[in-house]
């Protein structure tokens, strides 16, 4: 009766809307794929034969992203080897028909069993080395792989004696001719359209109604809980990249058909930035919403196409306003899945100081301002034995390194990864380029303003992605570095930005700067204090406060620290050091152009940075060296194996990176030199087994083991209170 009561309470306005509200809940994660075509219809219309040619480009799409996103729910973490595992397969397939003659029937399949095999032994050889590791360590090495499948696929058509196959066509496997409009389909269009549904829907069968799709699915909600549960979990991972590398293969094959062979580095960060933006629009794990955000853009990418024919580029600024968007709106959640998706960067293991006990000895006082001095004098002679030319690839390497401490500051002490750094470095040398040549500044203030620029764009950029949990940052930079490249920061789309030589101005009217060695010291100069400004806000409040946010989240949260705002901080700083960098960047190469700021150098910073190690500041010098080297020194088609081996090798073996292995021989100097004055180092006592320590820890624990045996033996031989207790025990009234 109460009930009844409350119930009639309740107004039936309220009581419908609650009812329409519950119906209408499991249509809201594709919010954003029906905001994307309204987006289309309204802004960017075009004849139906676009549109058809836009879905059959969605559907492409969403194979890819699918896969990504499979990965994504088996390994928390961001697959950016995604592209390349189809692509790799792909060029196989068009060198097999175009350059072998071999049937269009028969070379389909050997592509679907290389991309078989190819996951499954990428997922047993590098990415289960990651098991247990942190997920950005894991994200970061997919970069590396990216980079090492983007080697593979460039050098494979040398086995048929071509550098390219870009001038080569896949005949189609049948006769179809078919015109909408302006619009011409083919065979190949009609294969897509016709493959793509019927794979997706094959997938959400297998995923949902057969028992390997059901254990995918236990295993990627919770591994540990599976693994409880008997689902062999790594096997299962191993089955989830191969069908992300047969997802690939089947998306960016039929998309070659339609649109002809493409360098494998372009058709895989093209496929990679549309499939990350459909995997944020689908919420990383949606898989039914992931595929329609990712249909949606296609129609969306190919309305702007036909709309904008004379600036292909203007997809990419679309993409990033659409993303930033969808995360500006998008509230925060605090649900178990989002608290799994934010993993710190433990890997970045902190250099220790030199130990107060042997700080004070007059050995390890020389020895470190002996370094300190042979460093500073290697540095200022180094132009004296160096070429122009060769001067003029010091002072980069002294600009990179500033580049890469950008990076350590952002990933190293806050944890979060960008993939656009070098984004940022662009909009400092376009502001650089602009204040020194058109508004005569010099060139300090010039390093200034721009460092102000990058910050504030930073902030801009940043701050949708950094109030979210989990990786949308690096989504969201991947996206800015590709429509600041294209179009944001392109001289053809933007007519501020200096085209002609860019004079170096004298520095406080009174230093030339037109030498090389003495923009060399300019760079060294302000590298240095670059270097000194960083290691005093590591140990500042902020310092301490960005590594805490770091390791523990909620543990800062409880001392009333921002986390929002300590992250908006490191980005800004980062944002500050890269800008700064690109204004000395465009001053010593005296020319502003997009190629040193595409998105694949923004991934091979991150990677040289990772190399060099995160956790000490000279990790950015070391990466730099690697990085830039590797440049010099090889071929083109070879400069991202250093890059793409070294980062994983790194990972794997070292994660702390070159530095950390460095700090670590230091490390053992010092324990040397203890042992010899016989001082005793908690900190560095602590962290070694030596071989007389292992014998008396082996004795303690036997000597542990005896005792407890014995007391179990004692305890076996009482007689539990209430089950009769033996004659000559005293009872309780005896005791009382």
């Amino acid at each position: 009766m109460t009930e009844a009561r409350l119930d009639a309470s309740v107004p039936r306005s309220t009581m419908n809307l609650a009812g329409v509200r519950e119906a209408l809940a499991p249509l809201a994660p594709f919010w954003p794929a029906a905001a994307l075509i309204v987006l289309q219809l309204v802004i960017y219309p075009m004849p139906a034969g676009s549109w058809l040619l836009g879905l059959i480009i969605g559907l492409l799409s969403s194979l890819v992203a699918l896969g990504m996103a499979l990965v994504y729910r088996a390994n928390r973490a961001l697959n950016f080897a995604q592209g390349d595992l189809g692509a790799v397969p792909t060029i196989l397939v068009v060198g097999l028909i175009a350059a072998s003659g071999l049937s269009f029937w028969l070379a389909v399949p050997i592509g679907l069993l290389t991309a078989l095999v190819l996951g499954a032994l990428v997922e047993m050889l590098i990415i289960r080395r990651f098991f247990k590791s942190p997920r950005l360590l894991l994200m970061v090495a997919t970069i590396g792989l990216s980079q090492l499948l983007i080697v593979g696929g460039l050098l494979m058509p040398r086995l048929w004696g071509t550098d390219t196959f870009a001038d080569r066509t896949v005949a189609a496997p049948f006769e179809f001719h078919l015109t909408l409009g302006s619009q011409l389909f083919d065979s190949n269009d009609l294969l897509a359209l016709i493959v793509a549904p019927v794979v997706l829907v094959a997938l959400a069968t297998f995923l949902r109604f057969t028992d390997v799709g059901i254990a995918i699915r236990a295993s990627a909600d919770r591994a540990d809980r599976a693994g409880m549960l008997g689902i062999p979990v790594r096997r299962t991972h191993t089955l989830v990249w191969s069908l992300a590398a047969v997802l690939s293969f089947i998306g960016l094959f039929l998309r070659t058909l339609i649109f002809g062979v493409t360098n494998t580095d372009s058709l895989s960060v093209s496929a990679l930035a549309f499939a990350l933006a459909a995997l944020v629009l689908g919420r990383l794990d949606n898989l039914p919403a992931v595929a329609a955000a990712a249909i949606a853009l296609g129609v969306v990418e190919q309305g702007i196409y036909w709309n904008n024919p004379d600036n292909p580029g203007y997809v990419y600024p679309v993409l990033g306003v659409i993303l930033l968007v969808f995360l500006l709106v998008r509230r925060t959640t605090t649900s178990r899945k989002d608290a799994d998706a934010t993993t710190s960067w433990r890997a970045s293991e902190e250099i220790r100081p030199v130990p107060a006990e042997l700080r004070g000895l007059t050995i390890v006082r020389l020895s470190r301002w002996l370094l300190l001095a042979v460093g500073l004098v290697a540095i200022i002679v180094l132009p004296t034995f160096l070429s122009e030319s060769n001067t003029l690839k010091a002072a980069t390497v002294a600009i990179f390194a500033m580049i890469g401490l950008s990076v350590i500051v952002l990933t190293g002490w806050a944890g979060q990864v960008s993939l656009g750094q070098m984004a940022f470095v662009a909009v400092g040398a376009a502001v650089g380029a602009v204040a020194t040549s058109e508004w005569n500044v010099d060139l300090t203030l010039g390093i200034i303003v721009s460092g102000i620029a990058g910050a504030v764009t930073a902030v801009v950029v940043g701050l949708p992605a950094l109030r979210l949990k989990g990786f949308y940052l690096a989504v969201t930079t991947l996206a800015f570095a590709l429509a600041a490249s294209n179009y944001l920061l392109n001289r053809k789309h933007m007519s501020w930005i200096p085209t002609g030589r860019i004079e170096r101005p004298e520095l406080w009217k009174t230093f030339d700067l037109t030498s090389q060695r003495a923009m060399y010291n300019v760079c060294i100069g302000v590298m240095v204090l670059t270097f000194v400004l960083v290691a005093g806000i590591r140990k500042s409040r902020l310092g301490r406060v960005l590594v805490a946010v770091r390791d523990n989240e909620k543990g800062v949260q409880a001392y009333g620290v921002s986390v929002l705002r300590a992250k908006i901080a490191a980005f800004a700083l980062s944002g500050f050091i890269a800008a700064a960098a690109g204004c000395l960047f465009v001053h010593v190469n005296q020319a502003y152009t997009e190629t040193p700021f595409v998105a694949a150098q923004s991934l091979n910073v991150l990677t040289a940075a990772v190399v060099g190690g995160l956790g000490s500041l000279s990790g950015a010098l070391i990466g730099a060296i690697y990085l830039q080297g590797g440049i010099w020194f090889l071929p083109e088609d070879w400069r991202l194996l250093p890059s793409a081996v070294g980062v994983l090798v790194v990972l794997m073996l070292i994660p702390g990176g070159i530095g950390n292995l460095l700090f670590r021989a230091r490390d053992g100097l010092l324990r040397v030199l203890a042992r010899r004055r016989g001082i005793v180092v908690a900190s560095m006592v602590a962290d070694v087994a030596t071989s007389d320590v292992a014998p008396r820890v082996t004795a303690a624990a036997s000597h542990v083991a005896e005792e407890i045996e014995e007391r179990e033996e004692q305890d076996e031989g009482r007689v539990p209170v209430g089950s009769g207790a033996p004659s000559d025990a005293p009872s309780d009234g005896g005791a009382q």
